[in-house]
């Protein structure tokens, strides 16, 4: 699916600011040019659905503590 967005492109200094007014999304880039293409690429991350992370297995571990540790006031 494509969708289009509406976008604004200013400089800061040597940086050009691409922000996108549909969705709080920046990004920047030494050109125009380039802040655009880093905003496309911010844009599909921020609309690609997330993927779940696998854990490693869970271990118990036992710690001796002194008893001072306990001790509430």
């Amino acid at each position: 699916m494509r969708k289009t967005f509406s976008t604004i492109v200013w400089q800061e200094d040597e940086w050009f600011v691409a922000q996108c007014l549909e969705v709080d999304i920046a990004s920047q880039g030494k050109t125009e040019k380039k802040a655009l293409e880093n905003l496309r690429e911010a844009l599909a991350l921020h609309f690609t659905p997330p993927v779940a992370t696998v854990y490693g297995e869970f271990k118990k571990l036992k710690l001796r503590l002194p008893r001072e540790a306990f001790v509430f006031v």
